[in-house]
């Protein structure tokens, strides 16, 4: 399997009828904003570098953001906020994502998310997660990501159900006393037992965003820890 052929799996998908009928109705009924667009309406499959050393795994798409774009994080807040600092870390071709034919360019990233689909209140349920958990497998196979960003705990929790548990903690042994210890925080970062590193970071919502629980410096120290782990 390619990851054109896995993206255009994705992109029927239609094993959910909750976020099928949703994300559908969003796209007949549309935002005010955006009665002139052809909403997307469909799963999101990832976007970018097919040979990136760095994975991000989101939540899931926007009803008015990706839903409507097609493409993973544009379109939304949430995107208004991750791709300026992935520009500014050297990973992005251009600050802005509004559609996917802008010409937007990722080196070294490939960005997909924990579900595909926009879920009602942003919640997809655990069923809806499970569903989606073998195309998220499928392409940590196909990338072969050296390091993983998870974007919330979500996500976080998501690539933890495809590995075994990492032997160190912040570049310390992992004990049985210190099980507790593998949680999501934002700045943890994990060796896996494999050739992984899972980076955590809160996700560039618009809820986190806006009341200063993730601020510009603190997510570009996110994107330049990233860097260190890829050529550790």
């Amino acid at each position: 399997m390619t990851l054109e052929s896995l993206n255009k799996e994705i992109i029927a998908c239609r094993k959910c009828p909750r976020l099928v009928a949703w994300r559908e109705e969003v796209a007949r009924k549309k935002r005010k904003a955006y009665q002139d667009w052809e909403y997307w309406g469909r799963p999101v499959p990832g976007f970018g570098d097919p040979h990136a050393r760095i994975l991000v795994v989101g939540l899931a798409p926007g009803a008015h953001g990706s839903n409507r774009t097609g493409r993973q994080f544009t379109g939304d807040a949430s995107g208004n906020f991750l791709f300026p600092a992935l520009y500014r870390a050297g990973f992005a071709s251009q600050p802005d994502s509004f559609s996917r034919m802008d010409g937007l360019t990722l080196r070294d990233m490939y960005i997909t998310a924990s579900g595909r689909c926009a879920p009602p209140g942003n919640k997809p349920t655990a069923e809806e997660l499970d569903n989606c958990q073998p195309y998220l497998e499928r392409e940590i196979e196909l990338i072969k990501p050296k390091v993983i960003v998870s974007l919330g705990r979500v996500a976080f929790e998501r690539v933890l159900k495809i590995f075994p548990r990492p032997q160190t903690v912040d570049d310390r042994p992992l004990t049985v006393h210190r099980l507790q210890s593998m949680v999501f925080s934002h700045g943890a970062f994990y060796k896996l037992n494999t050739d992984h590193w899972l980076l955590c970071s809160y996700h560039p919502s618009q809820q986190n965003t806006q009341t200063g629980k993730l601020t510009v410096k603190m997510f570009d120290q996110i994107w330049k820890k990233a860097k260190e782990l890829v050529n550790a």
